[in-house]
């Protein structure tokens, strides 16, 4: 098991997959339009934790070239079969890329990966891009890792640990936004959106 993956996370998603029901009412992701704006037309994008597979479906009708992955295999088998994504089990840590990106989407994924794991994935992300790349993630805020109600792991981190954790890998912040929200789990907790870019 790669030092990014938690195998009780990956056990909740794979007894999920099978069961992952898509509503008509359920769109992308709302911060991915503006994410993608940012981005020159026809680009690769990249996509960590892509889940269901609706927000890389998305950047495809884009235009953009995208890659979908996710470290749970059940859930790459829903999304390829929902979309067709040609989707691939990856890690986060086994990111290998080296300027190959314009863009990183990493929605309410990274949030899963351990804190000591975390530098490691932001530097590979960081190395990924092409100079100028774009990135963006959210999390759940918190000060200090620990498991939700459902018994996945989360970093927890707090806003600054986590703007240094992004500026130490080389990153500037370009857009924050930290609001309230409810997590699957049903409990109520503060989010923080980043959308960052590599010198």
């Amino acid at each position: 098991m790669s030092a990014s993956r938690d195998p009780a996370t990956i056990a909740f998603y794979e007894a999920r997959a099978p069961h992952w029901v898509f509503h008509s009412s359920e769109a992308h992701s709302h911060q991915l339009d503006t994410f993608l704006d940012r981005l020159p037309q026809g680009a690769r994008v990249l996509e960590l934790g892509c889940g269901g597979g609706r927000d890389a479906a998305q950047i495809r009708a884009r235009g953009f070239l995208v890659e979908a992955t996710d470290a749970t295999p059940a859930i790459v088998d829903r999304a390829n079969a929902a979309f067709d994504l040609g989707a691939r089990v990856m890690a986060f840590d086994e990111l290998d890329a080296e300027a190959e990106y314009a863009g990183v989407w990493a929605h309410a994924s990274l949030l899963h990966c351990p804190r000591a794991a975390l530098p490691d994935v932001l530097a590979r992300i960081a190395r990924a891009l092409l100079p100028g790349g774009w990135h963006f993630a959210s999390f759940k805020l918190g000060d200090a890792e620990g498991r939700d109600l459902l018994g996945r792991l989360h970093n927890f981190p707090s806003a600054d640990w986590l703007i240094a954790a992004y500026r130490e890998a080389g990153f500037s912040i370009a857009a924050q936004e930290t609001y309230a929200g409810k997590a699957s789990d049903g409990t109520q907790r503060d989010w923080i959106d980043l959308t960052v870019r590599k010198a």
